[in-house]
């Protein structure tokens, strides 16, 4: 075997201490893959004191990660910190500028800086590997870039946060509200003390940002993404999507619209054949179509100390192996800016949910509202509440544009009688298998 490749990891937290199991534990035969062995020479963190039941025996140990990414004895610098600014980002680049090749688990760094670290690492004949950004254990990374190379991406779709779905197949299953199963969730280590990232759709969106480009070949646009939460999704949400045939889940989706992408995340109503719905707990899934070979299903863990350290060693694999491949798909300077097309122009279905004053004339100011902008609607469901002043309306539109939708939306929220904000969720019709 030729010389070892030599690591430098920083950030010993969970998928720091799982990446140093898994390359202590297959050692021999990751070794075997990749022709060479695989040796770690040098960690960082904040407290050098705190047990992580891992052998650090032999490893430096640096305080600061920049610091070791410019003077660490290592080939490979590998960046599990987190964040898109701070320390992760001055480490990544001062790794490329010590010619030293990065592997990431960091999908806001990518989605903010993507580009311009492809650009540097492409310049310079490094590579910037990143699988365990984007759904965990998934090779979804590798596949679109090498096992669907030949195909024109038309769509990618999937449930990228394994925190909403947790959260949302709970509130399934027990009928129990979005604040009571969230803090289950936070209990459990599912999600974070401040869940803000997670719940309100950023985590997914990052993710999604990173996977549109691939898919299409397009620079990395975080900035213009469609981006809402599951804040607002109630168990009575999920109980009238469940009579109405319909599960509510938090899906990321990109896709190819005449001469433009869109790339939106939000909760949708989806039907229960489809490939996403049986997708529950904290697993994460991922739709790709392509123009020759069709649809493609991944499914897997998306977080946890595993299948990130799966995803972080495969692309370790790959460097000490000399596989190499451009960071988005094609080289940095070839990804095109692509026209991102606006959520009001996105035509399908739509739940409204609407909470009105139990009287006489309500439903027909309603029809009228929804007729006057020419959307149709499909069936309606009405229910009253315990407070017996009060009704549900719930409404499932035909196909129509969402900017009358909109429309229908102000002249409703001028009218005293309905008495909240009309609640939107959109319907996706993925294809069943």
């Amino acid at each position: 075997m030729t010389s070892p490749l030599k690591i430098a990891i920083a950030g010993l937290g969970t998928v720091g201490a799982g990446t140093l199991k898994l390359l202590n534990a297959n050692a021999g035969f990751i070794a075997a893959k990749c022709g060479r062995p695989v040796v770690v020479t040098a960690v960082s963190a904040r407290d050098a004191k705190k047990k992580r039941d891992i052998d650090l025996t032999n490893i430096a140990w640096f305080a600061d990660p920049v610091k070791m990414a410019a003077e660490a004895d290592a080939d490979v610098i590998v960046e599990l910190i987190g964040g898109s600014e701070g320390a992760a980002r001055n480490a990544v680049e001062t790794a490329l500028s010590k010619k030293r090749h990065v592997v990431t688990a960091n999908k806001a760094l990518l989605a903010h800086h993507g580009v311009a670290l492809a650009a540097t690492a492409e310049k310079a004949g490094l590579t910037l590997a990143y699988e365990a950004a984007v759904a965990g254990g998934i090779p979804i990374i590798k596949t679109l870039r090498e096992g669907l190379a030949g195909n024109t991406i038309q769509r990618i779709y999937g449930i990228l946060n394994g925190t909403c779905n947790y959260i949302l197949t709970t509130m399934r299953a027990t009928g129990r509200d979005f604040a009571d199963v969230l803090k289950d969730a936070q209990d459990l280590g599912y999600a974070e003390a401040d869940p803000s990232f997670d719940i309100d759709g950023v985590d997914a969106a990052h993710k999604l940002a990173i996977l549109a480009s691939v898919a299409f070949g397009t620079e990395v646009d975080f900035k213009s993404m469609h981006i809402e939460g599951i804040r607002r999704i109630g168990a009575l949400d999920i109980a009238y999507a469940e009579q109405m045939g319909f599960r509510i889940k938090l899906i990321g989706h990109a896709s190819r619209v005449n001469d433009g992408i869109t790339q939106r995340v939000y909760p949708c109503l989806i039907s229960p054949d489809s490939p996403l719905a049986a997708v529950e707990g904290v697993f994460n899934a991922v739709v790709t179509e392509g123009d020759f070979v069709g649809r493609s299903v991944l499914e897997g863990r998306g977080a946890g100390a595993g299948p990130t350290a799966s995803a972080v060693v495969a692309d370790i694999i790959d460097i000490a192996a000399g596989r190499k491949v451009p960071t988005f798909g094609v080289p940095a300077s070839a990804l095109k800016k692509a026209k991102i097309v606006p959520v009001a122009e996105r035509v399908g279905a739509y739940y409204v949910r609407l909470v009105v004053v139990d009287q006489p004339g309500v439903f027909a100011d309603i029809a009228a509202a929804f007729r006057d902008e020419a959307v149709s609607m499909e069936s309606v469901l009405q229910r009253g509440r315990d407070d017996k002043t009060h009704v549900n309306v719930v409404i499932i539109t035909h196909t129509t544009q969402e900017a009358p939708l909109l429309r229908v939306f102000k002249r409703l929220e001028a009218n005293a009688a309905v008495v909240e904000p009309p609640h939107m969720i959109r319907i996706e019709r993925f294809p069943a298998p």
